[in-house]
């Protein structure tokens, strides 16, 4: 066979192997039109490569018992959230105008994501990472039982070297501690670095862990969640992660604008549930599935809260769906801060909507993001957005990383959740939703300090963008269903 030949057959053998891929993106994992397409493209302009990304980025989890509950473990999950969905419907549970007004948001979120309503809460709000950590250390040395933190970035720095110090102490004195971490996210960690805290009996898992530290196939999927909680009285959830960057110690980011919240209350119970559910997927040993673990004493706060988690293991985008339910029940101030807004068609039009309907739509993003790539998509977006009448601002004092939003200043969300294709489809996110007008007002208010410190991206300004800037968005823009 002479070189001619052998090129051709061996372009046809390309041709067949990857149109079968192809095939298989199209017929056995059922996914988003968009994100379909993009990975069409990839897969036929990089021939057998884009079928390497394809694997390591690209493949779906199992979406059926993801955590894999027996039978009994499941029914116990059910029986609250059907006794919760038999009251909201029966208007059995509406203590408030507030939480009437908005039992549609309630009831969807409760049958979506078994998000329950729980009415005790008092929550703190922290927007600086001084105050955070200070808050959180305080509450780990003063642990009496036990301490679950999870999150998505542990860097090897004094932050991190301070955690762990303070976790072995707490280990020493018999408090169980347990810490899950994001393998690809905490690539510098690992649990050597918390060697002395489980010689003392704490226990350290990452979640989705790669083949000899070389090689992970869920590199897509990660868990972005950031969760603490102590003794079962004490929860914090929100965007910080643990690192020197988010005191605002790095040259390159600056001040980190962030929200947290510390919530006391029956919310705490939720919250744990989600590390349970977390930690029994990735950890050898099991925490025991019993009622006892999601009770938390009562609590004399007055803020309804439910806690949403969404991530790849279900069909339904819970945090998504939320969002864009929010956004549709808003009649005057719509306000959204996000290091990342990338959304999908179906958020865009809920904007939109907000915008013709006569809502203030106020969105803020960084001045200077930490991905070139999800920038330019950004401001992609972004400039769609004021051809509505959107206000844009783009923070400047440093970079913000808070994930917020806060509708006619009494319903608000605070977690983890960008506002992207990654957060909406791809990781394991959380999110706090506050039917209470008082933290609602806090947030709102907020936003506005935080525009003294933004500058305003006008129509005007929009328009002045280089051909070069155009072009960033166009090809960022075509690839956004799978950033």
């Amino acid at each position: 066979m002479d070189v001619t030949n052998a090129s051709t057959l061996l372009v046809s053998i390309i041709f067949v192997i990857n149109f079968l891929l192809a095939a298989a993106v199209l017929f056995i994992e059922r996914r988003d039109i968009g994100s379909t397409w993009a990975w069409l493209m990839i897969l036929f302009f990089i021939p057998i490569v884009g079928f390497i990304v394809y694997l390591f980025l690209g493949r779906q989890l199992k979406q059926k018992n993801f955590y894999n509950l027996s039978s009994e473990e499941r029914s116990y999950l059910l029986s609250a959230v059907d006794e919760q969905i038999h009251q909201l419907q029966d208007n059995r549970f509406f203590h408030n105008d507030l939480l009437s007004k908005h039992s549609d948001l309630l009831l969807m979120n409760v049958k979506s994501s078994n998000a329950l309503l729980t009415l005790d809460n008092k929550i703190e709000i922290f927007t600086d990472g001084h105050e955070k950590f200070n808050s959180l250390f305080e509450d780990i040395r003063n642990a009496k039982e036990e301490i679950h933190l999870q999150y998505y970035i542990i860097q090897r720095d004094s932050l991190a070297d301070k955690l762990r110090d303070e976790l072995t102490k707490k280990a020493k004195e018999g408090v169980k501690v347990r810490l899950l971490y994001d393998e690809i996210g905490s690539r510098r960690i690992s649990p050597a670095f918390f060697n002395e805290m489980i010689s003392y009996g704490g226990e350290v898992e990452a979640f989705f862990p790669s083949f000899l530290k070389l090689v992970n196939f869920r590199i897509n999927n990660r868990n972005h969640r950031k969760l603490c909680i102590i003794d079962r009285k004490i929860a914090y959830i929100g965007g910080f992660n643990i690192g020197n960057e988010y005191l605002g110690l790095d040259k390159k980011f600056g001040y980190w604008r962030d929200t947290h919240l510390k919530i006391q209350g029956e919310a705490v119970s939720q919250i744990q549930g989600r590390f349970l559910l977390d930690w029994n997927y990735a950890a050898k040993n099991k925490m025991n599935f019993e009622p006892f673990s999601f009770q938390v004493a009562k609590h004399d706060g007055k803020s309804p809260v439910q806690i949403i988690g969404s991530g790849p293991n279900t069909v339904t985008e819970h945090i998504k769906n939320m969002y864009i339910k929010l956004i549709m029940s808003a009649k005057r101030t719509l306000y959204i801060q996000s290091p990342y807004f990338v959304p999908d068609s179906s958020f865009m039009d809920a904007c939109k909507i907000a915008l013709l309907s006569g809502v203030d739509v106020r969105i803020m993003i960084p001045s200077k993001g930490d991905s070139a790539v999800v920038y330019w998509a950004t401001w992609a977006y972004a400039g769609e957005l004021l051809d509505y009448g959107a206000k844009i601002y783009l923070y400047e004092k440093g970079f913000i990383h808070a994930k917020t939003i806060v509708v006619d200043e009494e319903v608000a969300s605070v977690g983890t959740a960008n506002i992207d294709t990654r957060s909406f489809r791809l990781n394991f996110e959380v999110n706090a939703v506050i039917y209470d007008e008082k933290v609602a007002k806090n947030l709102y208010d907020l936003f506005l300090q935080d525009c003294q410190d933004s500058s305003e991206l006008t129509m005007d300004r929009y328009k002045e963008r280089s051909l070069g800037i155009k072009l960033k968005e166009a090809i960022t823009r075509l690839l956004s269903p799978i950033l």
